[in-house]
């Protein structure tokens, strides 16, 4: 069985971060594990806590997972500080780790911001010139950019632009504030669209976790990035369509619609 390691917060609801993540990775028949870069108190409305793991714990977590069950790939999602990134970027230097995805955790759906200027330096400095692929969401790829987004030609020069800039494959998302849910792929030099219909769903807490955990299970798998992406996007488009809603907006991710996506497949 093929591993994967979610290097991520924790959410306390469940629908996004580390558990989003592992829900994706067993419904995508990969094997999740994980290292907890902070925990937070949280739900589908808001954050009220965040408490960090230390640079030397969550090196401790990440040599315990590849000094025993090396992962087959790694997935990067909230990491709330410099010296933690610095962290990552160290031993999975060291390990040689491969199939890298980076969800740049900057900006949140409801739009807040969510990373501190040193921070977001860090991510530009450490995690993108090691990953495999990036996944901004549209005010993530305007940031990371430096240009504004508003047009599908927008889309493709962003994430070209971010690709030479630090090296990496780009898949810039377009379901966050344009009209249609059609992501923009950047990788090794070509360019590619992968077209999606907006699925009317108010429970999207989680859908970047979700998305980055399959790209990097199909990774995992021995799938190209087209055909990786290209899976995680059918995946993620079957949880918005199956429509679970378990409370005031909760995410697409949660508890039951494991098993309720399953028959349905």
């Amino acid at each position: 069985m093929k591993t994967v390691l979610s290097i991520a917060g924790s959410d306390s609801s469940g629908g996004a971060g580390i558990q989003a993540d592992l829900k994706t990775m067993i419904m995508n028949g990969v094997y999740g594990m994980t290292a907890v870069t902070a925990l937070t108190a949280q739900n589908t409305k808001g954050v009220t806590g965040v408490l960090e793991s230390t640079p030397d714990f969550l090196e401790k977590q990440i040599d315990a997972v590849f000094q025993d069950i090396r992962p087959d790939a790694v997935k990067i999602g909230m990491v709330p500080s410099a010296s933690l990134m610095e962290t990552i970027a160290f031993c999975l230097k060291k390990y040689q780790a491969e199939n890298i995805v980076v969800d740049p955790v900057m900006v949140a759906t409801s739009g807040s911001v969510l990373m501190e200027t040193e921070a977001a330096a860090a991510l530009k400095e450490c995690l993108l010139p090691i990953a495999d692929l990036a996944t901004p969401n549209i005010p993530e790829a305007e940031a990371l950019s430096g240009r504004k987004i508003e047009t599908a030609e927008d889309m493709e020069q962003a994430a070209k632009k971010i690709s030479e800039a630090y090296g990496c494959g780009v898949l810039c998302k377009g379901g966050h504030s344009l009209n249609d849910a059609s992501d923009y792929l950047f990788y090794q030099g070509k360019g590619r669209w992968f077209r999606g219909r907006k699925i009317h769903n108010p429970n999207t807490h989680g859908t970047g976790c979700t998305l980055s955990s399959a790209i990097a299970s199909n990774l995992a798998k021995g799938y190209s990035m087209e055909e990786a992406v290209q899976k995680a996007k059918e995946y993620l488009s079957g949880a918005l369509a199956a429509m679970l809603d378990l409370g005031e907006g909760s995410g697409p991710m949660d508890h039951g619609f494991l098993l309720r996506y399953e028959t349905r497949r």
